[in-house]
């Protein structure tokens, strides 16, 4: 699909991995629309963008049904149509299932914890991605989906909650991509490593050079790299139902 003249939303857009990716978008042509729930980051966002494309901007929390209906609604409305979506929002609350010191449980991991994760990063995505392409369907459109997931979905101490929504982010993608095939849509997942963003910025130098010297080629990814294979997605038609890891080789 090229994305010229084309309608991209992008949830999370207001900052990190989903900016870059909108930057990307509007590179080629596209018009955004950017779903976030950081207003102030949703403004500047789109100060950044309209002077590349047309963009408009969406509040709304993806875990909350309502919310994220009448957002694409609204969407299709101003935009005559939806052709992508990445599924990019997503939160942390890392900590281990249980903390046993010295014969005595200290923690476990709480219920509320888990349960924020999963709503934020695999029901916000199923919420999306059933809202985008039923707007595709209706309106007879082919298009794409990309699904954020992680590494981490293999399995990472700290990461029972996180882990668990991204591997199903993969099981949704592979599924949605057998079932959507037939109305022209395709739908693929990347996996990114860690990437270099403001929080990875922050963290000790001692703790950043042990994350660099972790992946073969030496240093954290770029949020332009992460783009990059979301413009590949979106282009090769022959792209669906797959996980492309980006992780510096990290997961060999």
């Amino acid at each position: 699909m090229n994305l010229q003249d084309k309608t991209i939303v992008i949830t999370g857009g207001a900052q990190g991995l989903g900016l870059e990716m909108a930057r990307m978008c509007a590179a080629e042509g596209a018009s955004l629309a950017l779903i976030d729930m950081n207003v102030e980051q949703l403004a500047t966002a789109q100060a950044e963008l309209a002077a590349h494309t047309d963009v408009k901007v969406y509040s709304a929390n993806v875990a909350v049904e309502a919310e994220v209906e009448a957002t694409f609604n609204q969407i299709d409305e101003d935009f005559n149509g939806i052709d992508g979506l990445i599924n990019n929002a997503g939160i942390l609350r890392d900590g281990l299932l249980l903390k046993y010191k010295d014969g005595e449980l200290l923690s476990k991991m709480s219920l509320q914890q888990f349960q924020s994760v999963i709503d934020v990063n695999l029901t916000g995505v199923f919420l999306c991605g059933r809202e985008a392409a039923a707007k595709m369907v209706q309106r007879g459109r082919k298009g794409v989906i990309i699904n954020m997931s992680s590494v981490a979905r293999g399995g990472n101490m700290g990461q029972t909650n996180y882990a668990a929504a991204k591997a199903g982010v993969v099981a949704m993608t592979v599924t949605w991509a057998r079932e959507l095939g037939r109305f022209g849509i395709r739908v693929g997942a990347i996996a990114p490593g860690v990437i270099r963003t403001a929080m990875t910025d922050a963290m000790k130098p001692e703790a950043r050079d042990r994350l660099e010297k972790m992946k073969p080629v030496g240093r954290l990814g770029e949020t332009t790299e992460i783009a990059h294979t979301a413009k590949y997605i979106f282009e090769n038609d022959f792209f669906t139902g797959r996980v492309i890891e980006i992780d510096g080789g990290i997961s060999m």
